[in-house]
């Protein structure tokens, strides 16, 4: 192969891989902007601050998930609970949801300043960090949404 072929078939390479990325990006915007709901409940990962910020701008309360990676229970609730469409609805609507492995990063703090004894931990925050409900263990679904209901009857505003 002569160099010109050669840069040529490079090229050809490289416009073809990110033509092929770029039709992928624009097929899970469709996807995500369908208008349908996802079904299961759409957590922020690990951050409580961003989780903070997020409800500030949505006026919304705080829906934490405060798990550790050993817990059957925790992983029992995330292949069910928070995978069913009428709680996640339900939460995606009503909530910014954050998910927290209390023994990574700033899970531990936040363990011991909210006096978490037990995993799973479910406590609903106001926008402001304040806590409104709380609860420990595995839940069906419908006790979620009653928990959720619960916690967004008591106003703190």
């Amino acid at each position: 192969m002569s160099i010109t072929h050669n840069k040529f078939y490079r090229y050809f390479i490289l416009l073809a891989f990110t033509t092929a990325l770029s039709f992928t990006a624009k097929a899970q915007d469709v996807q995500k902007s369908d208008g349908k709901k996802p079904g299961s409940i759409v957590f922020i990962e690990g951050s409580f601050k961003d989780a903070l910020k997020q409800a500030a701008i949505q006026n919304k309360y705080i829906f934490v998930d405060a798990y550790a990676s050993w817990c059957g229970p925790c992983k029992l609730l995330k292949a069910t609970t928070f995978r069913n469409k009428k709680a996640a609805d339900f939460y995606n609507d009503n909530f910014v949801n954050v998910s927290i492995d209390m023994e990574k990063g700033d899970g531990p703090m936040l363990a011991e300043a909210w006096g978490i004894q037990a995993y799973p931990t479910l406590i609903v925050f106001d926008a402001k960090g304040k806590p409104v409900l709380g609860t420990a263990g595995y839940m069906s679904a419908s006790d979620l949404i009653r928990f959720g209901k619960q916690a967004l009857s008591k106003t703190n505003y």
